[in-house]
């Protein structure tokens, strides 16, 4: 099973390309983006120093990655982002074969996927010490840690905000859904008050079609999180239309302080419903 978000980064972004296509991932220290992948942390990942640098210590930027994936799949989208960010793109810890990886099991299913729950909830605990370690290690700005997550890297960015809030200072869920097992281990509300959360989802998505889109939109929209949600007429994958509204979506985000101070500001939930 691949989970690709974007095809072989050594090429011209297509971003509508198949699934299917998609390149096998390169061995340790020999990547398409010249980067070392470092096994030093918690989990093994891939960095890019800011193109732009702004601060002595830069807002982070977190990408997960889909299920039979690996940590170059989101690089791919670098490019694209705000020139700010440090950029981490993690590895999941479940090794499925020769450069596929995730961070739980799952037999999909169109309606209701099955699911190792305990290896969801060890990557959930295990990205929470990854991300205190990332801070650590490359001097990052604590208050700016942001998490872009594609399919189960989705799952599990919403699992994070869910439970421990406080910890991001927005979230981007692409084609995923919120899981009902962390559903008994949610933060209080309060907690969540004015977390950025943007998710995004195609119409005709058929490995998680859009019902985990709209019923992530639903459960979300039950919180005080400022909540911006999207659907484009693409399957799984990242059109470029979304991948626009992603990132300019992020680069608003550090154009204002962060969430946390503004919680006056966001008395209620922000939405924004519209199909693309």
């Amino acid at each position: 099973m691949f989970d690709r978000a974007v095809p072989s980064p050594a090429r011209p972004l297509a971003l509508q390309t198949p699934r299917a296509a998609v390149k096998e991932m390169p061995g340790l220290g020999e990547n398409p983006f010249g980067m070392s992948a470092s096994r030093r942390l918690s989990l093994v990942h891939l960095t890019q120093l800011p193109r732009r640098p702004s601060s002595p210590r830069p807002p982070l930027l977190l990408l997960l990655h889909g299920v039979g994936s690996h940590e170059g799949d989101l690089m791919g989208l670098s490019p694209y982002l705000d020139e700010r960010f440090f950029i981490v793109s993690a590895r999941g810890p479940v090794t499925l074969g020769p450069g596929m990886y995730a961070w739980f099991h799952v037999v999909l299913d169109p309606v209701a996927p099955q699911i190792n729950a305990q290896e969801a909830e060890h990557s959930r605990i295990t990205l929470l010490l990854f991300i205190d370690e990332v801070i650590a290690a490359y001097n990052t700005d604590p208050s700016r840690t942001y998490l872009l997550g594609f399919s189960q890297g989705a799952i599990i960015s919403l699992s994070l905000a869910l439970t421990r809030p406080e910890k991001l200072a927005g979230v981007v869920a692409m084609s995923g859904r919120v899981l009902p097992e962390v559903l008994p281990k949610m933060a209080p509300a309060e907690a969540m008050r004015g977390l950025p959360i943007l998710v995004v989802h195609g119409t005709e998505d058929v490995v998680l079609p859009i019902h985990h889109g709209r019923a992530a939109r639903d459960r979300l929209s039950s919180l005080p999180v400022a909540l911006t949600y999207r659907e484009y007429s693409m399957g799984h994958n990242v059109s470029e239309d979304s991948l626009a509204d992603v990132t300019a979506w992020l680069r608003q985000r550090l154009d204002e302080p962060p969430w946390q101070s503004l919680a006056a500001r966001h008395s209620g939930t922000t939405q924004e419903d519209t199909t693309r």
